[in-house]
C-alpha cells in the first residue's frame, strides 16, 4: 500500500484531529523507494541505476540504492529490511526464483516489487528488460553467418541470471541448427570484479589447449565483459589475425570502442539502459497511482552495433 493510500484511509477511518493530521501529513510525505542489485559492478547496471535516479528527479521520492556487491542471497535481507522501514516500492536487479522468500515478504506487506532487467515471476508487478530472446538470436546467427556456417565456436554464458541464460540457450538453439558449428566450450566467467579478468583467463585456457590456427572461428558471449576479456587473450597470445570473431551483448563504452578499431570484436546489442531505467521509473510511478499493470514483461527496443556505427 502506497504512501499515498494509507493516508486516504487513515482519512477515511480517523476520528480525531490528532489521526487527521497524521493522515495529512503522510499524504504529502516522500514516497521512499529502494533499488536492490548485486550487480552494481555491471556497466549495465550502473546504467540502469543512473537512469531510474534521473527519471524519479521531481517525483517526490526518496531511493536508497542498495548494492550487495556480488552476494545474490543477501538481497533477501535487504529485501526484508526494506519491508521493515515500509518503503512504498522496491525494484529488484537479480534473478527474482533466487531471492523468493524476500519477494514474497514484501507482497505479503503489500509492497509491490517492480524488476529491472531482473527475470519473469509471480511475485513481481512486472520486469522491465530487453528481448533477451532477439538479441542472441541476432548476434549467434551474425556469427553463424560470418563463419560461414562451420567451425568451432566458444560460448561465454550465465545462467544463475534469466535475463542473459535466456541469451544462452537461444544462441545454443542457433549454433545447433548448423551442423558444421560446434560449441567447443560452456565458459561461465567469475563476474565479481566485472568479468573480464576472468573470461581472458578463461579464454587463454582455452587458445592454449587449441594452438592450431582456425581451430576456433568465433567466441560468441552474452554480454561484452567476456568478450573484452576473450579479446583481450587473443591478442595477448598474439593469434588476433587469425580472424576470430567476437561477439557481445550490451554495447558499453569499451565495446563500442573496440568494435569501432575494426578487430576481432566485430558486434554487440546496444540495450536501451536509459529506456529500461525509465520505464521501471515509469512502472513504479504507475504502481504508485493505484495502476494494475497487466504486462509481465515490458520490452524495451534494442539495436546491433557493428563497425559502420559503434562510434554512434
Amino acid at each position: 500500500m502506497t504512501t499515498y493510500a494509507r493516508a486516504v484511509r487513515a482519512l477515511l477511518a480517523g476520528t480525531t484531529i490528532a489521526a487527521l493530521s497524521f493522515a495529512a501529513t503522510a499524504a504529502f510525505a516522500q514516497s521512499k523507494i529502494a533499488v536492490i542489485t548485486p550487480y552494481l559492478a555491471q556497466p549495465g547496471t550502473q546504467f540502469y541505476v543512473e537512469a531510474f535516479q534521473a527519471a524519479a528527479e521531481g517525483k517526490d521520492w526518496d531511493v536508497n540504492v542498495i548494492d550487495t556487491a556480488g552476494d545474490v542471497a543477501a538481497v533477501i535481507s535487504r529485501i526484508e529490511d526494506m519491508v521493515t522501514q515500509n518503503v512504498d516500492a522496491i525494484v529488484i536487479n537479480v534473478d527474482p526464483s533466487q531471492v523468493a522468500a524476500g519477494l514474497q515478504v514484501a507482497k505479503d506487506a503489500g509492497i509491490p516489487v517492480i524488476g529491472m532487467d531482473a527475470g519473469s515471476d509471480p511475485l513481481l508487478v512486472t520486469n522491465v528488460t530487453s528481448n533477451g530472446y532477439a538479441m542472441a538470436a541476432e548476434t549467434s546467427t551474425y556469427v553463424a553467418d560470418r563463419i560461414h556456417g562451420e567451425g568451432n565456436v566458444v560460448m561465454f554464458v550465465f545462467e544463475a541470471f534469466p535475463p542473459v541464460q535466456v541469451r544462452g540457450v537461444v544462441a545454443d538453439a542457433v549454433f545447433g541448427n548448423f551442423a558444421d558449428i560446434k560449441v567447443l566450450d560452456h565458459v561461465t566467467p567469475d563476474v565479481s570484479d566485472g568479468g573480464i579478468a576472468d573470461s581472458r583467463a578463461k579464454m587463454e585456457a582455452i587458445l592454449t589447449a587449441n594452438p592450431e590456427p582456425g581451430s576456433i572461428k568465433a567466441v560468441w558471449a552474452a554480454w561484452d565483459q567476456p568478450a573484452l576479456g576473450a579479446l583481450q587473450a587473443i591478442e595477448a597470445a598474439g593469434r588476433g589475425g587469425e580472424g576470430i570473431v567476437i561477439t557481445g551483448i550490451d554495447a558499453n563504452p569499451q565495446a563500442r570502442e573496440a568494435i569501432a578499431a575494426g578487430g576481432n570484436f566485430e558486434a554487440t546489442v546496444a540495450q536501451d539502459f536509459a529506456g529500461i531505467g525509465t520505464a521501471a521509473a515509469d512502472a513504479v510511478t504507475r504502481v504508485l497511482a493505484g495502476e494494475e499493470i497487466k504486462q509481465g514483461v515490458i520490452y524495451v527496443p534494442t539495436k546491433l552495433i557493428t563497425a559502420a556505427n559503434a562510434a554512434e
